[in-house]
């Protein structure tokens, strides 16, 4: 039996990487329902990027757009704020669509209050410094002028563009050594000190664990979300802590 919504209130929902595409309609079904049997009645639910498997701009057309848009207005109508942090895949999603599905844009990193816990909450690709050859397409790709010329490309152009960039990520990672791919402890420690934060919520890795870190002699929890490929899964936190929950898509 699904919990009511009376039940769900007090509990604040995160997810990240599930990669919508009208290619993958299971992950799209169990998203949908994952926002109907789980998080409705809930305080918050925050996306914390790569909800789309890439996203050309607000004129995006694959119709899990539409619909996603049109279940996270639903959502916020009847009660539950929803908040949406950029990933990787779809940094170039903007207020025009935001407002669409009526949900706030964060920045990356941002800090947040939850239930009286200093909370950080990022996508999580910066945290990954080792891959340098990463960061620096990453510098290059957010530039304000990178964005506004893409922003004004035809949108063939952007959906030629977009595949390519995922056929090269592809290509890379089998390249590249696993570690590199994961977070840098040090960066994860420094963040977590420079915003004052004692737990630390994030996505990108697709390895989804609960770790814990200590910083200035105080232990810190680091919760990592996972992708939503073969399994679904997030993290849920109420006034007693956190719990990871995943399961087959």
């Amino acid at each position: 039996m699904n919990p009511s919504p009376s039940a769900r209130a007090g509990r604040t929902f995160f997810i990240a990487d599930l990669h919508l595409t009208d290619e993958r309609p299971a992950a799209t079904g169990r998203f949908f329902r994952f926002l109907q049997d789980e998080v409705a009645g809930a305080d918050a639910l925050y996306i914390l990027g790569d909800l789309f498997e890439a996203w050309i701009g607000d004129d995006h057309d694959e119709r899990v757009a539409g619909d996603t848009a049109e279940r996270l207005a639903a959502l916020t109508k009847a009660g539950t704020r929803v908040y949406f942090m950029h990933g990787n895949r779809d940094f170039l999603l903007a207020e025009r669509y935001a407002a669409r599905a009526r949900m706030a844009l964060l920045p990356d990193p941002t800090r947040i209050d939850l239930y009286g816990v200093p909370t950080l909450l990022m996508h999580g690709d910066t945290l990954c410094t080792d891959d340098t050859a990463y960061q620096n397409f990453r510098h290059r790709a957010r530039h304000p002028l990178t964005r506004a010329l893409l922003h004004r490309l035809p949108r063939a152009w952007r959906q030629r563009l977009a595949r390519e960039a995922r056929a090269g990520s592809e290509a890379a990672k089998v390249r590249k050594a696993a570690e590199i791919m994961d977070v840098n402890v040090d960066e994860v420690v420094r963040v977590l000190r420079e915003q004052q934060a004692r737990r630390l919520i994030h996505g990108h890795t697709h390895r989804p664990a609960q770790h814990v870190h200590h910083v200035d002699g105080r232990a810190c929890e680091r919760w990592v979300m996972p992708d939503w490929y073969t399994r679904w899964g997030y993290v849920v936190c109420d006034a007693t802590g956190c719990t990871l929950r995943m399961d087959a898509l």
